[in-house]
């Protein structure tokens, strides 16, 4: 499929996003957003990223935009800079898809794009800028160094310290900075499972030969945690003592409490707990995607963060930290999410603190190389049909209680379980979410659901060929 603009930016294959595709939406973008005279670029590791930050640099120079190489940096990180010098960015990534897969992430001066600053540039794809005189290059080879900044200097040198956490590194952009994090803050860091070749690692759905990796490493290594991010560092992966991976919406949860935030923003994939635990004044739902996210959050106002169930975490108000203020960021970022929930880990192992945490048990699945049409078939069908949901949910042991249709399909059965079917908005995949009230019961209907997915496209497939 072409590439295109979904939740997280312009996704493709990597033989798609050829020069001249890269340097339209560039040029179109700069043209839609005339303020940014500075554009700051950033890329993951896998192989093509390189190659497309130079395009998009050349793009940018000749549109008259001076350009600041950020090179290998998270995603937050780059965010950060930009944000900071007033100026819009560009990171080049694929987040957590195959390595064949890659895409651009846009931010104006005040951060990520909206739905209707997608639509501008949209609106204006194929139809030129003109020339302009050529911009100026210059390296920034500190931003990682202000982003590590960002959460030493509020949770302080001490705020880890005597945690043994085991960091995997694969080939996440992060992998230094949060290495060089854990450690400003007083851990001890196991580097595990380094990769130098691009390994497409998704937190939100781990599968579970990485499950298994990471119990492995946590009893070889006597560790109190094991953290993680995806290939461009914006979401995290936490597991704890026991190498349980912490599902994300629960490290929302966590780390909106210790940041004292009294307004939540997030998306209905997210499990139940933020309201079930009364310790926010609000909670907003939304469709999924940081851009809906940021858009609550701007309509809430006040002390107000946000969180998706892939783990990402934006802060929207100044926060005091152990040791000093925590400034806004209005990105998904990964650190601040196993950061905060560690910092309790001193005291109290963080299986006990996730078992505390109200709400059910979330997990999710994804079923790759789907095609478009055949997800949106079966979408369609369950969106216009009860009929239609009732036999699915009937398969699966279930009856159906209520549908909520803000994005996707997300069925409460009467069991008060929950099982939530979307297309994703980048990849030629389906997503599965559950929640129900133990691991076990979970991972079951997960396994369950995912089949009964596979089957229907199957049969989709059949009808349509």
């Amino acid at each position: 499929m072409p590439p295109k603009f979904g939740t997280s930016g312009l996704r493709g294959l990597v033989v798609e996003m050829t020069p001249e595709l890269i340097a339209d939406h560039v040029t179109t973008y700069l043209a839609g957003f005339p303020e940014i005279g500075t554009l700051y670029i950033g890329r993951d590791l896998r192989p093509s990223s390189p190659d497309i930050a130079n395009t998009v640099a050349e793009a940018a120079l000749a549109a008259g935009v001076d350009v600041v190489d950020c090179g290998a940096l998270p995603t937050p990180a780059l965010a950060l800079a930009s944000m900071a010098a007033g100026a819009g960015a560009i990171m080049v990534t694929g987040s957590h898809i195959p390595a064949d897969r890659n895409g651009l992430k846009f931010y104006t001066p005040r951060g990520e794009i909206s739905k209707a600053d997608e639509a501008t540039i949209l609106a204006g794809l194929g139809k030129g800028t003109g020339a302009a005189a050529s911009g100026q290059k210059t390296p920034d080879t500190g931003a990682g160094a202000r982003f590590v900044d960002r959460y030493v200097a509020g949770f302080g040198r001490q705020a880890l310290k005597g945690l043994r956490i085991g960091l995997y590194a694969h080939s996440s952009v992060g992998r230094d900075l949060l290495a060089e994090t854990l450690v400003g803050l007083g851990a001890e860091v196991i580097e595990l499972a380094r990769s130098e070749t691009f390994i497409p690692v998704d937190t939100e759905a781990v599968d579970a030969d990485t499950r298994a990796r990471i119990k492995a490493w946590s009893a070889a290594h006597r560790l109190d945690a094991v953290a993680s991010t995806d290939g461009d560092a914006d979401r995290p992966l936490l597991a704890d003592e026991a190498g349980a991976v912490i599902p994300g919406d629960i490290l929302g949860q966590i780390t909106s409490a210790i940041m004292g935030a009294e307004v939540l923003v997030t998306p209905v994939s997210s499990n139940s707990g933020a309201e079930a635990s009364g310790r926010f004044a609000r909670v907003l739902r939304t469709q999924i995607g940081s851009p809906y996210v940021i858009a609550g959050m701007e309509e809430a106002g006040g002390k107000v963060a946000g969180y998706e169930a892939n783990g990402g975490y934006l802060l929207g108000f100044d926060a005091e930290g152990p040791a000093g203020s925590i400034a806004p960021l209005w990105t998904r970022d990964c650190f601040l999410p196993i950061i905060a929930p560690l910092t309790l880990a001193r005291e109290t192992p963080l299986s006990r603190i996730v078992a505390a945490e109200p709400g059910g048990v979330t997990c999710a699945e994804r079923l790759t190389e789907t095609p478009t049409e055949l997800s949106a078939i079966l979408i369609r069908d369950l969106v216009a049909d009860p009929a239609a949901r009732q036999v699915f949910l009937a398969d699966l042991g279930e009856a159906l209680a209520e549908t909520d249709l803000t994005d996707g399909v997300r069925m409460r059965t009467v069991s008060g379980r929950i099982v939530h079917i979307r297309p994703s908005g980048n990849a030629p995949e389906l997503r599965l979410y559950v929640e129900a009230e133990t691991v076990e019961v979970a991972a079951g209907l997960l396994q369950a659901g995912l089949a009964n997915v596979s089957r229907k496209i199957d049969r989709i497939r059949s009808a349509t060929e």
